[in-house]
């Protein structure tokens, strides 16, 4: 990877640093423990002395029968040998003096270490002492897009992950290039990434089952905020956004669950776009269930989409960034936000409901 690109890459994960909290990994892979049996997961952004999501995993590698977990981290952790012991006090000086360097973890056998009826944390920490599991420096930065990362990326099959936010469209056509199952976190806005909607919209991409807030642990280095910004009594930073969701290609319950319609469709209360040949609908809760037109709804629709009650047809975002959108009219000219006497509504996604579905 040339060299300037590898600064610039390191810039924007440097950034991106936030740690997922282990309750939150633990509500939300609660929902898919079927799809993880017999499988080998890899965790492509993941230190495992500051990751949550190697912990979760290792912890759980037997109760989810994987047959193998894999990390990868990128050089310089700012956590690194602060939190889980992997290494052992030789092997940790020697990594240490080597800066930190980029490393992988591979997991195939966790077994109760200590003899106390369960695997724990204190059984982790003697992971290596089995000749089963090893560590490895990388040649490389540990980034995900590196010959070696995707050498393992090839034999993994579910990839799980936070991965950099500023490279969420890159991130997410690696793993669709290389056809890959993953449950990933991301930004809600990312929904209207060309690149990202496209995938939502052929069925290729949803979302799982938390959307809103979320809290993660940040670097020392983050400068304080305003608002959604806080220490905690050990001194940890922490930052919180509320617009934060699961994305994932891994079949669930809730995909196919329909959203309950009781409100009923009425001139007054839903009103017609200045220029698209659809109503404005405000909250998702209020679809109307005796409409059969086409409807623009928020973007957290997708969080109760079932693709068998309702089909998308297109986005409109911003100004001049109109997708194709089959099946409406657009009556505008160069202004593609959704208009309602002038007025911008924000986002919308056009849907229309499916006919096999309807009342």
């Amino acid at each position: 990877m040339a060299g300037n690109k590898s600064l610039r890459t390191a810039s924007k994960v440097k950034q991106d640093e936030f740690y997922t909290q282990l309750a939150d990994i633990e509500n939300e892979l609660k929902h898919y423990k079927e799809h993880f049996i017999g499988k080998v997961v890899f965790c492509n952004c993941d230190d495992p002395y500051e990751s949550n999501f190697f912990k979760y995993f290792a912890l759980n590698f037997n109760h989810l029968r994987l047959k193998k977990l894999i990390a990868t981290c990128y050089d310089n952790s700012p956590v690194a040998y602060t939190q889980l012991s992997l290494l052992g006090k030789e092997n940790e000086k020697t990594y240490a003096n080597k800066n930190r360097h980029a490393y992988k973890i591979e997991i195939s056998n966790v077994q109760d270490y200590n003899n106390d009826g369960a695997v724990d944390l204190s059984d982790v920490k003697l992971l290596l002492q089995n000749d089963k599991n090893s560590l490895a420096l990388l040649k490389g930065d540990g980034d995900f897009r590196s010959v070696e990362c995707i050498k393992l990326l090839k034999q993994a099959d579910i990839v799980v992950t936070n991965p950099p936010f500023s490279l969420f469209r890159e991130y997410v056509a690696q793993l669709i290039e290389y056809n890959k199952k993953f449950l990933i976190i991301g930004n809600q806005n990312a929904i209207t990434y060309k690149e990202i909607f496209q995938l939502l919209k052929e069925n290729k991409l949803w979302l799982g089952y938390k959307s809103g807030d979320m809290a993660f642990t940040v670097p020392s280095y983050y400068e304080p905020r305003e608002t959604r910004f806080w220490i905690d009594e050990s001194g940890q930073k922490w930052r919180s956004m509320g617009n934060i969701c699961w994305f994932t290609n891994l079949d669930i319950k809730k995909r196919h669950e329909d959203l309950p319609l009781y409100k009923k469709y009425d001139i007054d209360g839903f009103p017609t776009y200045d220029n698209y040949d659809a109503i404005n609908v405000n909250k998702v809760y209020d679809i109307p269930c005796d409409y059969e037109g086409i409807m623009g709804v928020p973007i957290t629709f997708l969080d109760k989409y079932n693709p068998k009650q309702f089909h998308i047809l297109g986005l409109s975002a911003s100004a001049g960034y109109r997708p194709e959108i089959v099946g409406i009219e657009f009556k505008g000219n160069k202004d593609a936000r959704p208009l309602i006497n002038g007025k911008n509504t924000y986002a919308r996604i056009f849907i229309i409901r499916n006919k096999t579905n309807a009342d």
